[in-house]
């Protein structure tokens, strides 16, 4: 009897391990680019939280909007304090699917689509987008682009600077995920 319970208990640990595909960082990269004729605006946030969960194909990361990162200090107090408004919508989020499949036990890159909800100045959008998942050994790093309007999340670009900030602003994620179960 005790031999049978040792064998169950390990068999549903060893089959709990098998299914467990759950990466995740705490040191994700976004990075965004606004380009117009008059100014080019780039930003980094290095401090991403995200995880992805493959045997349920889910992916989530959040953010503080703070923590972008700019070449000019103006443009960063701009961000923060005008179009962001960082102390009122500290977090950005995003919530979704990701559609394909991955096999983490074996390296490669897969192509998949991700969709899901960005939540940005407290305004939720529908995102999907193609993106690149590459697995090497116990992590997996996820690429994707897209591109935002800021008026599609509620952020008013005053007519003075209007031309200086692009209608549709690129977004860059990139997430080097270690695994955690």
């Amino acid at each position: 009897m005790l031999k049978n319970l040792f064998f169950g208990i390990s068999f549903l640990l060893a089959a709990t391990s098998l299914q467990a595909q759950v990466y995740g960082t705490r040191n994700g990269v976004i990075h965004f680019v606004s380009k117009t004729p008059l100014e080019n605006i780039e930003a980094t946030n290095s401090q991403v939280n995200a995880v992805m969960d493959f045997n349920e194909k889910k992916i989530a990361f959040s953010l503080l909007m703070k923590g972008f990162l700019f070449e000019r200090d103006l443009q960063q107090q701009h961000f923060n304090e005008n179009y962001a408004e960082s102390d009122k919508f500290p977090k950005s989020n995003f919530n979704g699917s990701i559609i394909g499949d991955v096999d983490v036990k074996k390296d490669g890159t897969y192509n998949v689509k991700v969709k899901g909800m960005l939540t940005i100045h407290g305004v939720s959008q529908l995102i999907e987008t193609p993106a690149t998942i590459q697995v090497k050994g116990n992590k997996v790093i996820g690429k994707c682009t897209f591109n935002v309007k800021p008026e599609d999340y509620k952020i008013s670009i005053p007519s003075v600077v209007r031309d200086k900030i692009a209608k549709e602003v690129q977004i860059q994620v990139q997430i080097d995920a270690n695994f955690i179960k």
